[in-house]
C-alpha cells in the first residue's frame, strides 16, 4: 500500500486498528477479496487483479441508484471501479451543460500529448455550476463513498490526554471535459501521481479502506460509448504496484447513458478513450475528492472567487476546502478557516477535541 502520512507507512499506524484492536502489524484484519456478481459486470474475468490476462481482471459492477454504500463500498474493492445508473437525472445534466458551455467554447487547444487538441475543458464547476455543485458533486452515494475511503481518525497525545481528530475528504479537482471527433486516445495514468503515491502491491483491498488518496466521479453528459472515447480504465490496477507498467490490452470501458456515473479510484490507470465518430461529443463532468490533509490539486480557494463561495451551501464551501482537517490544519488567524465566509464563527478557542469530547 502506499504511505498515507510521514509515519503512516501501514494500516497499524490509523487510528481504528491501533484504538478499536490493539493490534499490531502482525495482526491486521483478515484482508478477504469480495467477488462482484457476474450478473452486472461491465468487463470479463474473474477477479485476479494481478493478471496479465484481459479475461482474468476482476468483474465490474454495474449498479442502480438505490444501491447501498457498502454496496458500492465492495464493488470498489475489488475492481477499483463501478458504474452507478442513473445517478444524475437528464433535466439536471441540461441545466449543467447550459451553465458550462460557454466557458468549453471559450477554452483553447492543449499544447502537448496528454490531452487531444479536440479536447475542450471547464474548470472550477463549483462556482461556475450551481446545479453541478449540488447535484454532481455533492451526490450523495459518492459523497458516503468518499467518507469510507478518505477519512482519517487519529489520536494523538497533548500532555496527558488523548486527543481525538477526524480529517474529513475535500475536493481534489474539478473539470468538464468535451472529448470531440479525431480525438486520439489518452495515454493510461493514474491520477495519485499528483501525490506523488509509490504503491505497493497487495492482493486484496485492506479492511480498514486507508488504501488510497483519492476518488473520482465521472457523470456522463451525453451518452459515452467506445466509438466517442468513454473512459478505459484497467480494473484492479488500484491493487498494483508503482512499478508495474500500464497495458492497453487489459482496459475495459466505461459505457454510460446520459446520467449514469463511473466511480473509480486515482489510483487505477485509466485514460479517455480516442474519439472515432464524424459527429459525436462526448461530454464529462468529473471531479476527485482526496483526505483532508493533503494539497488540493486544482486550488479552490484561488479558482473560486470568495462572493461566489459565499452565496454557496455550507456543505460545498466545506468540501471545497473551508474546513478544519483536524486537529488543527488549515486555519486562518487561529480559527476554521470558515471564518472567512461566515464572520459568525468564533475565534480564539481550542481547536483540539479531547477523550470526552470524541465522536463516535
Amino acid at each position: 500500500m502506499p504511505g498515507l502520512g510521514l509515519a503512516h507507512d501501514n494500516p497499524s499506524s490509523h487510528y481504528k486498528v491501533q484504538m478499536n484492536s490493539n493490534l499490531g502489524a502482525e495482526n491486521l484484519p483478515n484482508r478477504k477479496t469480495v467477488r462482484s456478481s457476474p450478473s452486472t459486470h461491465i468487463a470479463n474475468g474473474h477477479g485476479n487483479p494481478h493478471s496479465s490476462r484481459k479475461e482474468d481482471l476482476p468483474l465490474v459492477r454495474s449498479l442502480p441508484n438505490t444501491a447501498g454504500v457498502e454496496e458500492i463500498v465492495d464493488a470498489l474493492k475489488v475492481s477499483g471501479g463501478v458504474v452507478i445508473r442513473n445517478a444524475v437525472s437528464n433535466q439536471d445534466i441540461d441545466v449543467i451543460e447550459k451553465d458550462l458551455r460557454p466557458f468549453l467554447e471559450k477554452d483553447t487547444p492543449w499544447e502537448g500529448d496528454f490531452f487531444p487538441k479536440e479536447t475542450r475543458r471547464c474548470y472550477a464547476l463549483i462556482g461556475n455550476s450551481p446545479t453541478c455543485a449540488k447535484k454532481v458533486i455533492m451526490h450523495p452515494l459518492y459523497q458516503a463513498t468518499c467518507d469510507k475511503f478518505l477519512t482519517t481518525e487519529n489520536w494523538f497525545w497533548s500532555g496527558h490526554e488523548k486527543i481525538y481528530a477526524v480529517s474529513k475528504p475535500q475536493i481534489m479537482n474539478t473539470v468538464c471535459f468535451s472529448i470531440n471527433p479525431g480525438a486520439h486516445k489518452q495515454p493510461l495514468h493514474r491520477d495519485d501521481w499528483a501525490y506523488q503515491v509509490v504503491a505497493r502491491k497487495t492482493d486484496a483491498y485492506p479492511e480498514d479502506l486507508q488504501r488510497d488518496t483519492s476518488l473520482g466521479w465521472f457523470v456522463a453528459g451525453k451518452d459515452a460509448t467506445i466509438a466517442n472515447g468513454a473512459t478505459r480504465f484497467i480494473p484492479g490496477s488500484h491493487l498494483w504496484e508503482h512499478s508495474r507498467e500500464p497495458d492497453d490490452d487489459l482496459v475495459t470501458y466505461a459505457e454510460l447513458k446520459k446520467g449514469d456515473a463511473f466511480m473509480m479510484f486515482g489510483s487505477c490507470y485509466h485514460g479517455g478513450s480516442a474519439n472515432t465518430t464524424t459527429d459525436q461529443e462526448r461530454l464529462l463532468f468529473s471531479c476527485f475528492m482526496t483526505r483532508g490533509w493533503l494539497r488540493q490539486e486544482e486550488n479552490h480557494y484561488l479558482a473560486i472567487e470568495r462572493e461566489t463561495m459565499k452565496k454557496l451551501p455550507k456543505d460545498v464551501q466545506r468540501v471545497a476546502g473551508y474546513s478544519l482537517s483536524e486537529p488543527f490544519l488549515g486555519w486562518v488567524d487561529s480559527t476554521d478557516p470558515m471564518c472567512v465566509l461566515d464572520p459568525e464563527v468564533k475565534g480564539n478557542v481550542d481547536m483540539l477535541r479531547k477523550n470526552e469530547d470524541r465522536k463516535e
